[in-house]
């Protein structure tokens, strides 16, 4: 394998985690009697560049499909998110009705309803038609293609130049890394300003949080390693803040290197010396992340058997693609887990891939009164526990298995 920034060879483990399917190929019942398609799901490091990658097997289109059923929207806190993002974005850039934003894999909307809302013209790219048809039903404008530079050469013909650009955790999603870069600095004005959020490899690591693992994630990401390919493809940081969101997030800010100078703020000297210092940039902070990942799992399955034992009953919640890691690296089925419990719609009814375990509403969980409800999605834990606060009337409990099972009083 060779390295899909710099094309050096990778030989460096981080973890194998056996196999598994797409993390958000949800099963609808006919599909129940039909094989499913699982790929090897190793994840390696350059030593070259130090992107942390995924092995290729699977292809975007296959990921990214008609069907494709992560909805931002389904989040309160995300929704929260996104609302102080275009504030604090307008207020220190002074968008207003003679700037235009792009934001690429806008999803439903999510994002750009608040940036509309204020009266700010905007566009949205997304691929995938389902979240891209709930974005239009929002009033928003949306093309339904992958963004490179191909696109980005085409919207900037059309006229749609951009002084803000934004990326909310969609950089480890491109196979493509460099062209997909290297599309922002084609379509951004010579002031514009470019924003990408994905989750921090420095906590990935550090918390062992291996269910993030999954194919539709080509890339895990440092600043260390963002900054070189950025900077191979017409970036220059000046910027960076360090978030909450799925774990530990990084936001990043930069502009084109062609474009109008910026000041470099402290705090990007600032993070590359803690992550030089960590080691992100040497192969022994890489060396232990696979026992802990076995280390979890075993946590995991001793908890799901014991409980069986002594009869507890236990259910999940939320149906998120990083559940679909932990449990297929598990090795969990129904027999132990018997439902997901998950308030889209787009997903009740289905089954998970790889465990088919059945995702329902929630009302299920009502009826049915767990013991424990275990959070998969453990970076929203306390969203959910406070709309699932109803369990402390009948004595039940809340569990995390990442970075290490925890148990929490509803």
């Amino acid at each position: 394998m060779h390295c899909r920034h710099c094309g050096a060879p990778v030989t460096l483990p981080l973890a194998d985690l056996g196999t598994a399917p797409p993390s958000n190929a949800y099963l609808s019942a006919a599909a129940l009697h039909a094989p499913e398609r699982w790929y090897p799901l190793r994840v390696l490091v350059c030593e070259s560049c130090w992107l942390v990658q995924t092995e290729d097997f699977a292809q975007a289109h296959e990921l990214f499909d008609a069907e494709y059923a992560y909805f931002s929207s389904f989040s309160s806190s995300w929704l929260a998110h996104a609302r102080a993002y275009v504030d604090a974005m307008a207020a220190r850039f002074g968008l207003g009705a003679h700037s235009h934003v792009v934001e690429i894999a806008a999803n439903d909307g999510y994002l750009l309803q608040y940036v509309a809302a204020r009266g700010i013209p905007c566009l949205g790219v997304e691929p995938t038609t389902s979240t891209a048809a709930a974005a239009r039903a929002r009033g928003l404008p949306v093309i339904e293609r992958f963004f490179g530079r191909e696109l980005a050469r085409e919207l900037q013909a059309q006229g749609h130049a951009a002084d803000l650009m934004a990326a909310n955790n969609v950089l480890a999603h491109v196979p493509d890394i460099n062209d997909f870069v290297a599309g922002f600095a084609l379509l951004l004005k010579p002031a514009g300003i470019a924003t990408f959020e994905f989750p921090h490899l420095l906590q990935l690591v550090q918390q062992c949080q291996f269910d993030t693992l999954y194919h539709e994630h080509f890339s895990y990401l440092s600043l260390t390693a963002v900054q070189r390919i950025f900077a191979a493809n017409g970036l220059e940081v000046f910027d960076v803040e360090e978030l909450p969101t799925h774990g530990g997030s990084l936001r990043v800010y930069a502009r084109r290197s062609d474009g109008t100078p910026r000041a470099v703020e402290p705090s990007v000297a600032a993070l590359l010396a803690r992550e030089s210092k960590a080691g992100v940039s040497s192969p022994g902070f890489y060396r232990d992340f696979q026992q802990q990942c076995l280390r979890i799992k075993r946590e995991l399955l001793t908890f799901l058997l014991a409980a069986q034992a002594r009869g507890l009953k236990v259910a999940a919640y939320g149906a998120a693609a990083k559940g679909n890691t932990l449990l297929n690296f598990a090795g969990v089925r129904a027999d132990l887990l018997p439902y997901v419990v998950d308030k889209n719609p787009a997903k009740q009814g289905k089954h998970l891939p790889g465990s088919r375990i059945p995702v329902v509403d929630e009302a299920r969980l009502r009826a049915d009164r767990p013991d424990v409800v275990l959070i998969l999605p453990w970076n929203l834990r306390g969203e959910i526990m406070e709309q699932l606060a109803y369990v402390r009337a009948w004595g039940g409990r809340f569990a995390t298995a990442v970075p290490g099972w925890q148990e929490f009083a509803a």
